[in-house]
């Protein structure tokens, strides 16, 4: 069965019926595909069809022979190139998309650490022309980035102050965040750790800071639940990161682990049938997937999602609320549907952390609770995220909703639901309590 979409993959950029692709999971041999050098000989050999994971789209086909003519599908789908290859300066990202003035000054005289690199698949997503659509502006930096508003800090969730050991954050009294790499495939411009981007003398990737972080977990018996985050864990070789695992694992009292990603988006070449049936060994094993908006959600993405689905991986979905990039209920609504249909939860959505520099991405609360209120009731509870404030200074996630509580009145519970019709309900030990 040929993959389906909701949307005309030839459009340029994807347009506002983004949705669900219904991926084709073929047998595949790519689990044999180790070296460029085997690649090329197998492909000699046998039907092209059989070494790849995913079906790419025609628009994905049609940016590879414009900018990479001379690469083969073999090498576009391997995540190792996609990754090596990644665009990281103005000349090349210049040849593909057509700069502004001041995305170009942006770029050549960087204001901050956070580097720029954007994966060649997901730069085929991006606007050629329009520099204020959603993708590109989450990629591509701009001057904006420059100015420094009240409030703003490099740490503001204060992760340094709640880091034990290198590595590692102890926040909340059952889990931990563990930092197990300071790299990602592509970076977004208002990334909270874009700090540790930059420092040196800071790779995350040393065994022997993993073994501190590890011996701090088995210290802690009350740590049931680790996330592993960066960076990116999944650029990790799938060697390096099933160690890890393994070793988590190893922990009598470590319950659960999670892994934050953004690979399945940006490098959807990253989720193989190999460290699928890897992660399979790990289970209770979850993931959450930063996502930002419905153009997102393209054959490859959903297809790589679904892939993690079947692998029996629970799937949820972090998004970050950006002004003028998924700030209304309408994109809201399409992200939250389409990510419904290819088995990934929304779990939250997180009004952005204020760091140095993001003051132009950043929304009033009101917005958030305005988005909130635009889903609760008028879809489906499954597709409602939590919407959260990481409380600068350290004080964790706290999540906002709309005043649907208006108080009580004779020990009844006053409401109003999402049609903003009024209703109420007998809180009998409310009524107790005003007796006595």
């Amino acid at each position: 069965m040929e993959n389906e979409t909701l949307f005309n993959e030839e459009a340029e950029p994807p347009g506002p019926r983004t949705g669900l692709v219904v991926a084709q999971d073929e047998t595949t041999n790519f689990l044999s595909l180790s070296t460029d050098n085997q690649q090329t000989s197998l492909a000699k050999s046998k039907p092209e069809r059989l070494y790849f994971p995913f079906k790419d789209s025609p628009r994905s086909r049609a940016f590879r022979k414009k900018h990479y003519p001379d690469i083969s599908r073999i090498e576009w789908f391997d995540w190792r190139w996609q990754f090596q290859n990644a665009i990281r300066d103005v000349h090349t990202l210049d040849t593909i998309i057509h700069l502004s003035d001041n995305e170009r000054q942006a770029m050549m005289h960087p204001s901050g650490d956070l580097p720029v690199a954007i994966t060649p698949y997901y730069a085929s997503l991006i606007s050629t022309v329009d520099a204020a659509s959603p993708l590109r502006r989450s990629v591509v930096p701009v001057v904006d980035e420059c100015l420094h508003t009240k409030g703003e800090e490099e740490d503001p969730l204060c992760e340094d102050a709640d880091s034990p050991v290198p590595g590692i954050v102890h926040r909340y009294p059952d889990r931990v965040l563990f930092l197990v790499t300071d790299i990602c495939a592509t970076y977004c411009r208002y990334c909270t750790r874009s700090r540790i981007f930059g420092r040196q003398h800071q790779c995350f990737i040393d065994t022997a800071k993993w073994e501190k972080a590890l011996a701090y977990i088995e210290s802690n018996p009350n740590i049931r639940d680790v996330l592993l985050s960066g960076g990116d864990p999944l650029t990790l070789s799938d060697d390096k990161l099933e160690w890890l695992l393994s070793r988590l694992k190893d922990i009598p009292h470590v319950e659960l682990v999670r892994i934050g990603t953004k690979a399945p988006v940006v490098l959807p070449q990253r989720i193989t049938p190999a460290l699928t049936s890897m992660l399979k060994k790990y289970h209770p094993l979850w993931m959450s997937i930063h996502i930002t908006h419905p153009d997102e959600l393209t054959p490859e993405m959903s297809a790589a999602c679904i892939r993690l689905a079947d692998a029996g991986i629970p799937l949820g979905s972090q998004t970050v609320l950006l002004s003028g990039i998924n700030d209304s209920v309408s994109t809201m609504t399409r992200l939250v549907h389409g990510l419904l249909q290819i088995r990934v939860r929304p779990y939250y959505l997180y009004q952005c952390d204020p760091i140095p520099g993001s003051s132009h991405f950043r929304t009033p609360i009101s917005k958030g609770l305005e988005i909130i209120q635009g889903l609760r009731g008028h879809t489906t509870g499954y597709a409602v995220p939590t919407y959260v404030v990481d409380a600068p200074g350290g004080g964790g996630k706290i999540p906002l909703l709309p005043e649907y509580a208006i108080g009580w009145d004779k020990g009844d519970l006053m409401m109003r639901n999402y049609e903003g019709n009024i209703f109420r309900y007998p809180d009998n030990h409310a009524e107790s309590k005003d007796i006595h």
